[in-house]
């Protein structure tokens, strides 16, 4: 089975938004006409293959749909970055992704991505950014990068074989219920672990990047949200248990990773239970991490130079970040489903690589459209409080300055962020989903905003 995705997400805060990313009349980007031009290479190379099958050899098609599929799909895409005035290269690498079973248990996933642009305010000054899509890159020029190849070994433990589905990354077939993964490369870890029903997917449920996922874990990733290192599954039918070694970079919210990595890496458990509360499906998930890195302290910084603390100055191996994860999720009933995260880090040292947050609340719904009769529709509401520690606020209200939430001399307020969103299924392959986020104290400042308004849309479309 072959999916494509389309996503086009747009957010604006208001006119000097705009201005901010450079989105006006004259701006050369013909939004309409890509969206049309990408739909339409989207339907041709998904029917393409399909005319294939009917016309390829038994034996052979397996291998000629994967063959052809990725052609297909790659000339479309090329001829339809054209017509959208983009470069024609950068259309053909952007669709193509694949996943192969090469031996018994064995299987490899390669993901090309093309990635560019900058979040509102260049994703800086809110803790909790509004778009979990864009990433903290020093150029917003599209680049094309290896996102993800590595290779996944699944050691069966029983005879028991259970229907498992494909998607992204995820061959289908039959699976062992009780089995031992291993998996070994690059990839982002958020994929292995925080995972929420409700909660955990920036394309079709929140955006917010503090939202998908636990705004405290201050998960090893380089800018682009990626890492190397291997993980470790046991996976039975009520629980799971998980954990991993992976490298962290050179320095804050680098794209390098740091190669001593004798002392410089991270570690991350997981424990999944599933039990029923009211008779219905709960999920609970128990996460504990710790990196060691080339870190600054915020509270040496302070005592080396009381009037300018800069935590840069500070950084040695010897400094480390600790914390957990508490991550619930219930099904009330078939169109009911609630969850929540607290997250918790002891804030000595410096964010590193996801977001400035020591600590984190998040409670949320969602709504399936079967209530108001449209079952393909669903709504989301989810409310955010995020806080940090003491050496933290200490080190922002001194003068010291965070790569997030910028300036210091900080008058702290927790951050608050509530956000609701709706997709709408208006075609057979079509989703829009408009969003809405409210927020009180960006980046713990009660002196900035102290309420910002923020208004996003996004497309989607699925074969």
């Amino acid at each position: 089975m072959i999916k494509v995705f389309w996503n086009n997400i747009l957010i604006f805060q208001n006119d000097a938004a705009k201005d901010e990313l450079g989105i006006n009349e004259f701006s050369k980007p013909k939004p309409l006409q890509a969206a049309l031009a990408s739909g339409a290479s989207f339907i041709s190379g998904g029917l393409l293959p399909f005319l294939v099958s009917l016309f390829a050899p038994v034996k052979m098609m397996v291998i000629l749909l994967y063959v052809f599929a990725i052609a297909f799909l790659a000339l479309s895409g090329g001829v339809a970055a054209k017509v959208g005035g983009s470069n024609m290269v950068r259309g053909i690498i952007r669709i193509c992704f694949w996943g192969a079973r090469v031996w018994k248990g064995g299987e490899i996933y390669f993901n090309p991505e093309l990635s560019g642009g900058r979040g509102l305010s260049g994703a800086s000054g809110l803790a909790g950014s509004p778009n979990g899509e864009i990433y903290r890159v020093g150029n917003p020029e599209p680049v094309i990068t290896i996102s993800r190849i590595f290779l996944r070994q699944t050691f069966n433990l029983s005879q028991e074989r259970i229907n498992a589905e494909g998607g992204q990354n995820q061959l289908g077939g039959k699976v062992d219920p009780y089995r031992l993964v291993l998996t070994f490369g690059k990839f982002a870890i958020t994929d292995m672990y925080d995972a929420n029903t409700y909660s955990h997917d920036p394309r079709n449920q929140f955006l917010n990047w503090a939202i998908m996922s636990a705004g405290a874990w201050d998960y090893p990733a380089n800018t682009r949200g990626y890492t190397y290192g291997f993980v470790t599954e046991l996976i039975y039918p009520q629980w799971s248990l998980k954990g991993s070694v992976v490298m962290v970079p050179e320095v804050a919210n680098g794209p390098y990773m740091d190669m001593d990595i004798a002392q410089a890496h991270s570690e991350t458990i997981e424990l999944d239970k599933k039990i029923q509360v009211f008779h219905k499906p709960t999920v609970l998930r128990l996460i504990g991490f710790y990196t060691q890195a080339h870190m600054g302290s915020y509270k040496e910084a302070i005592l080396e130079n009381p009037l300018q603390p800069d935590v840069i100055s500070t950084r040695t191996y010897t400094h480390d970040k600790y914390g957990f994860v508490i991550n619930a999720e219930q099904q009330v009933n078939d169109n009911i489903g609630i969850f929540g995260r607290f997250s918790w880090d002891n804030g000595t040292s410096e964010t590193f690589a996801f977001t400035e947050i020591d600590q984190s609340l998040n409670i949320g719904v969602q709504l399936k459209g079967n209530i108001w009769k449209r079952p393909t529709d669903q709504f989301g509401a989810t409310l955010l409080l995020n806080g940090l520690s003491k050496d933290h606020r200490d080190y922002l209200a001194a003068g010291g300055y965070g790569f997030i939430i910028g300036d210091g001399r900080l008058n702290y307020g927790l951050e608050h962020i509530v956000e609701l969103y709706y997709s709408a299924k208006l075609f057979e392959n079509f989703w829009l989903s408009p969003d809405y986020q409210f927020v009180l104290n960006p980046a713990y400042n009660k002196d900035r905003g102290p309420v910002v308004n923020i208004v996003g849309i996004r497309g989607h479309i699925e074969f």
